[in-house]
Parts: structure tokens; sequence; C-alpha cells
């Protein structure tokens, strides 16, 4: 795969941050694994390393943000990969501008950083979307294949339940297409159970 250093890039009117390569999953759908030129219009963004928060800072300060509605944490890696330089950037968006900040997420940060994170989102991030994938453990396990294995669904959950305490808004997704109608509606039920919301999305959406 063709490597390049997009820090920032646009999906409609949200501004998007890729900070990282790594992820702890091998999604069966992930875009990162299809076959070349299946979505030519998504822009390459494997990165030759990962940006550093001065390196994130400068790209802001070459961009015009005041026409984007939303600041995104997400690229072709899961963003708590790279928790210290989010929460730099995070905070750095804070006290310079007055645009909502998300965070696209597997829900696997704790395990990933072995630390309950969701304190840390305090005051910083307004909205989490976590990719639930499943109801089921075992079909999202078969789905998303993480290496964390049977830990990880009830750690999403546990990340899920903990991040309503400190971010306003947190919603799960699931990829139409991909599970049946029937799973759809059980992750309904679960989303509800937890108090998140929960939204279908489009396979190339990366967002």
């Amino acid at each position: 795969m063709k490597k390049a250093m997009t820090i920032l890039y646009s999906v409609k009117n949200a501004l998007y941050i890729n900070l990282t390569n790594k992820c702890p999953c091998n999604c069966t759908f992930c875009i990162r694994t299809s076959k070349e030129n299946e979505f030519p219009h998504i822009e390459t963004l494997w990165l030759l390393h990962e940006p550093s928060f001065e390196e994130i800072r400068s790209e802001f300060l070459q961009t015009d943000v005041s026409n984007y509605k939303e600041i995104v944490f997400c690229g072709y890696g899961e963003p708590t990969e790279a928790l210290d330089v989010l929460l730099q950037t995070a905070s750095f968006i804070k006290e310079n501008y007055s645009i909502p900040v998300r965070i696209n997420t597997n829900g696997l940060g704790n395990l990933i950083n072995k630390k309950d994170i969701t304190p840390l989102f305090k005051g910083l991030i307004d909205s989490v979307s976590i990719s639930l994938n499943s109801s089921n453990p075992q079909i999202y396990q078969n789905t998303v294949r993480p290496i964390f294995k049977e830990q990880a669904f009830p750690a999403l959950l546990e990340f899920a339940r903990n991040a309503k305490k400190y971010v306003p808004e947190v919603t799960f997704t699931t990829v139409k297409t991909t599970i049946s109608q029937e799973d759809e509606e059980k992750c309904l039920e679960l989303a509800k159970s937890l108090g998140v919301n929960y939204r279908i999305r489009e396979y190339e959406e990366l967002k």
C-alpha cells in the first residue's frame, strides 16, 4: 500500500485527524484490506510514521477550519493507539476552536492502554462513536478478529458504559450489509440498555 503523510483530511463537512496505522483488529470488511482500486475515491491514509503533536498542530495552523462542523479522530488506524497525542491535540483544539470533537473508535482503548482512559476525555471530547459490529460476542469476534479475542467484546461494552460518564454523546455503530437485520435490532436493544445511541453506517463511510 502506498504510504503518505495525510494527517488532516475532509469528509463532507468534517475535518478528520489521522493519527496512526496501528489497530488491534482485523475486520473482515475493513477498507485497509480491500482490493486495490475497490474504493478509488478514498484517499490513501497509510502513514509513513505516526505524526507528533507538533506535526498535527502545524497542519492545523495551515488549515482553515472555519467551515467545518466537526473535528474527528479517525483514520486507517485506531486513534486510542496514539492516546497521548490524541489528548494533546484535543486540548489544543478546545483551546483554539469552537468546533465539536469526536473520536471514532473500536472501543478497545482500555485494553490497548491497560487502564480506563474514558475519564481523560472529560471536557475534551464531545462525542464517541464505537464500532459495535454485532450484538453477539462470537459473531463480533469472528467479524472483528481482535487480538484480545474473548476479552474484546465485554471490554467494548464497559468502555461505552464508562464513556457515558464523561462524554456527552456515545453511539454504537454497525456497518450496513455486514450483519443481519435481526442482529441490527439486537444491537439497538443493547444500545438502549446501556443508554447510548445506535447508528447503521454505509460500508464506504470513514465515519
